[in-house]
């Protein structure tokens, strides 16, 4: 039985050396840690990359320029098998932590600290990294330069914390058994989601979330929707909003899903298809149907889910309907870059 110890060390190793590189050697780290067909899917502008000297140029080396001391402050640090195919994933969550000191994506610099929320997946095979789903939060990075894109959310977004816990970062082996249960846990809270899609029961019971999860639920979810805190919380501040804004809601499934301990992590390319009605984001509906790339990771606390950070790609959802989000913020606040 795979304890992933081997697969974690490659990655946490890959880890070590982005850290110590900068944009001039970024490309030769990927070429040493990634295979020779290595594919990047990252969110909007950078969508999917093929390769690693692409993956270096498009996305690796800006950020690097513009981050300068750019350190990964991890706060969930997992691995295990897909529950689709059995291969290995490995997923970090936390912040990227830098100094501002170059434009990023028409973004102005601050010259100042700033915190960048990410997960990536990385799938394991042969002692390479095989493929990576990057994730970020960059309209929450807007919010740090004062820079609020959207109309206001239902939420509240701030710096979020890690696991409650503080036992996200996993390195040694866990009980296969604990691991299965946190996955079934999910397992029934997608099914009983995907229920809600077809019968389109947008106001539904507290008692459906109540099955799979704590009264006290905190739910970190992205920079547009902000975060909520116990159950009817949450109900009131983004799944009511969410579910009745959005129709014709349709699962796509997920590249990886995957639990380790209390914890599981999933994303997807997309996970969702849906078309806006009116209200979410604060935005008027239409019928364009777009796609809806996710990324969730839990703890578990007995018999229950507590604790979930949510990412949205919000920026490649708008785009698709016509809200070139980067495009137009550059154009009013960095019309030189």
């Amino acid at each position: 039985m795979n304890d992933f110890q081997a697969e974690k060390s490659l990655v946490m190793q890959f880890y070590g050396a982005i850290e110590e590189a900068d944009e001039n050697s970024i490309a030769n780290v990927l070429t040493q840690y990634t295979s020779d067909n290595y594919q990047f899917r990252g969110v909007h502008p950078f969508n999917e990359i093929a390769g690693a000297e692409q993956v270096a140029t498009q996305f690796w080396q800006p950020l690097l320029k513009s981050f300068r001391n750019m350190e990964r402050r991890q706060d969930v640090f997992i691995a295990g098998e897909n529950q689709h195919d059995g291969k290995v994933w490995v997923t970090s969550m936390g912040h990227f932590m830098g100094l501002f000191d170059n434009d990023w994506l028409g973004i102005p610099k601050s010259n100042k600290v700033a915190m960048l929320r990410y997960a990536d997946f990385n799938q394991v095979e042969n002692g390479k990294i095989v493929q990576t789903g990057f994730f970020c939060d960059i309209i929450q990075l807007m919010g740090q330069v004062g820079i609020n894109p959207l109309p206001l959310e239902t939420g509240h977004t701030f710096i979020y914390p890690g696991p409650k816990t503080h036992d996200g970062i996993i390195t040694s082996p866990q009980a296969a058994e604990e691991s299965q249960k946190t996955l079934d846990i999910l397992e029934s809270f997608i099914d009983d989601l995907s229920k809600l899609n077809v019968s389109a029961e947008d106001n539904y019971p507290s008692s459906v979330l109540e099955k799979s999860w704590h009264n006290n639920m905190a739910w970190y979810g992205p920079a547009g929707i902000g975060a909520s805190y116990t159950i009817r919380r949450y109900q009131q501040q983004h799944s009511y909003p969410f579910r009745q804004g959005l129709k014709d809601k349709v699962f796509n499934g997920h590249i990886a899903r995957f639990a380790e301990g209390n914890y599981a992590a999933f994303f997807g390319w997309p996970n969702l298809t849906n078309s806006p009605k009116g209200g979410f984001l604060g935005l008027p509906g239409s019928d364009t149907r777009a796609d809806m790339r996710v990324v969730d990771v839990y703890r578990r606390e007995g018999d229950k889910l507590v604790e979930n950070w949510v990412i949205i790609d919000l920026l490649h959802w708008l785009k698709q309907q016509g809200l070139d989000v980067l495009a137009r913020t550059q154009s009013i606040v960095n019309p030189q870059s």
